[in-house]
């Protein structure tokens, strides 16, 4: 079973066959939480969240386009419950949910050639990477966190976010140019030091 499609896992579970929406629930539980938890930096929000958007998968899946993708679907809700979340959070400033005890957006595994100092440049640039991504807005964030964590198409991300195609690529480019930009900053700051 799970080596069937997700629109064969739908198909059955409509059938009637309850084990099916457990395959697909278990197909996509991991890839959900880690785009929520990576939106919201929060262990307790992100199982929150990822809560709601499998409740909101089982109470609409007689409601899913059975000729639509069922991966682009679910990301199109959970993007919709984050931004819901955000707007509740919204006294709340986005740099402030962004803890320091979460997993970092970039997980740098070390090679274990390395030498102390080089770790430590690697460490330093993943944090440095981290602060820059943390100021970039919800829309910036959430395209990077798409592209290259859930290693999504353009068009893929077109069809989540209900944006036109060149207006993700626009805004992946803006965000880029929005890191590199801060990046420099610091550079220049840290060298003048």
């Amino acid at each position: 079973m799970k080596s069937h499609s997700d629109r064969q896992l739908i198909s059955n579970y409509l059938k009637g066959d309850e084990k099916s929406l457990e395959v697909l629930i278990k197909r996509y539980l991991k890839p959900i939480y880690s785009f929520v938890f990576r939106f919201v930096s929060n262990i307790q929000d992100a199982e929150d969240i990822t809560q709601e958007v499998f409740i909101k998968v089982w109470r609409n899946l007689k409601r899913f386009d059975q000729n639509g993708k069922f991966k682009t679907w679910i990301f199109t809700i959970t993007k919709n419950t984050c931004l819901d979340w955000l707007r509740r959070k919204q006294q709340i400033s986005f740099s402030e949910l962004e803890t320091d005890d979460e997993k970092s957006f970039v997980e740098k595994i070390p090679d274990s050639q390395s030498l102390p100092n080089e770790l430590l440049e690697k460490k330093d640039f993943a944090d440095l990477l981290n602060r820059a991504i943390k100021k970039l807005s919800p829309k910036y964030k959430m395209i990077l966190f798409l592209r290259y964590n859930d290693h999504l198409t353009f068009r893929q991300i077109s069809e989540i976010l209900e944006k036109p195609l060149n207006t993700v690529k626009s805004y992946h480019r803006r965000a880029l140019i929005l890191l590199r930009n801060y990046l420099k900053k610091v550079e220049k700051i840290n060298f003048n030091i």
